[in-house]
């Protein structure tokens, strides 16, 4: 008999430490937890943010300007800055294209993009896969572009390092604004935004894109402000915006053979913009990811269009002293 109350005690004994050691082990883990607000205003609780997966360009970007780059184990085939790291780093696909299953062939801990990543059943897959999702919105402002940098450097433990960011972005937001009051009594310039896939996709961007948010903060007059979105271009509706500056990727202007193959599209050598070739390129995720570069990109763009003659190209990548 006493030998089973002494059994009956140790395992007492055994199940009272176990059950403490657990609440030990919790108390830790809510402790090293971080709480964060997604783009639906719900509170993401973030446990670890040892392997990360991006699922878009800018959030990339971010990623590696915040000094965790060493943390991301996969990307999207949107990430395109830093140089390389869409060749380094295992694809999950396009960011309108994912499947669960080759995302969580990385063993993520945590994945981060945006709110309208598609299909939209992946991130639910993911969720019951027990892997801790954030989805934020995609900034169109400088200050949007702020809270995004600040909520990605909460969610990874590098809020130091996005306050520096924002710095930066600040300090570039103060020479924005003083090239902006110096011609504040001057006309502003037309911008027409083309998106080109060779000759077969031309498109125009009008509001609510990023082009758009962009001619906004830099005090240019978007020439297709009259649509949302994108639309086919047209001759006639060139024509008729008599734009003073057409403004493209990079990679749009190659598809079509150069600023010669441009103007040779219709109607586009019949504006001020073809008569007198004044063609902007900036790399896309520069211009339009309203990542930590975004203060510069918006300098570049205001440079292309209000300080240059004929065709001026930014890529985003720092000048080497």
């Amino acid at each position: 008999m006493q030998i089973l109350q002494s059994i009956l005690f140790k395992a007492w004994i055994l199940s009272v430490s176990l059950f403490i050691l657990f609440g030990m082990l919790l108390c830790i883990a809510v402790a090293d937890s971080i709480e964060v607000t997604d783009a639906d205003g719900n509170t993401v609780v973030i446990t670890s943010s040892e392997r990360i997966v991006s699922l878009n360009g800018s959030t990339t970007e971010i990623l590696f300007a915040l000094e965790v780059g060493d943390n991301v184990v996969g990307c999207d085939a949107s990430s395109t800055y830093p140089k390389g790291v869409r060749e380094k780093l295992p694809s999950v696909g396009y960011q309108y294209g994912l499947n669960a299953e080759g995302i969580l062939s990385l063993n993520p801990t945590l994945v981060i993009g945006r709110i309208d990543v598609r299909p939209p059943q992946v991130v639910q897959q993911l969720r019951m896969a027990g892997v801790t999702v954030l989805l934020l919105e995609e900034p169109r402002s400088f200050e949007t572009a702020k809270q995004r940098l600040q909520t990605i450097g909460k969610a990874v433990g590098s809020k130091e390092q996005a306050e520096k960011l924002i710095e930066a972005l600040d300090a570039d937001i103060k020479k924005l604004e003083i090239k902006l009051a110096s011609r504040k009594e001057q006309s502003k310039q037309k911008a027409l935004f083309l998106y080109l896939r060779g000759t077969q996709t031309t498109l125009v961007l009008g509001t609510d894109t990023a082009p758009g948010a962009m001619f906004d903060i830099i005090g240019a007059e978007n020439a297709a402000a009259n649509i949302e979105g994108s639309k086919p271009m047209t001759a006639e509706a060139v024509i008729a915006a008599q734009p003073d500056v057409y403004v493209l990727f990079p990679t749009s202007l190659k598809s079509v053979g150069g600023i010669d193959g441009l103007l040779k599209l219709p109607g586009l050598a019949h504006t001020p913009a073809g008569q007198n070739r004044r063609v902007v390129t900036l790399d896309g995720q520069y211009l339009s990811g309203f990542g930590p570069r975004c203060g510069r990109a918006a300098l570049d763009l205001f440079r292309g269009i209000y300080e240059t003659k004929g065709y001026f190209a930014a890529t985003g990548e720092k000048e080497k002293p």
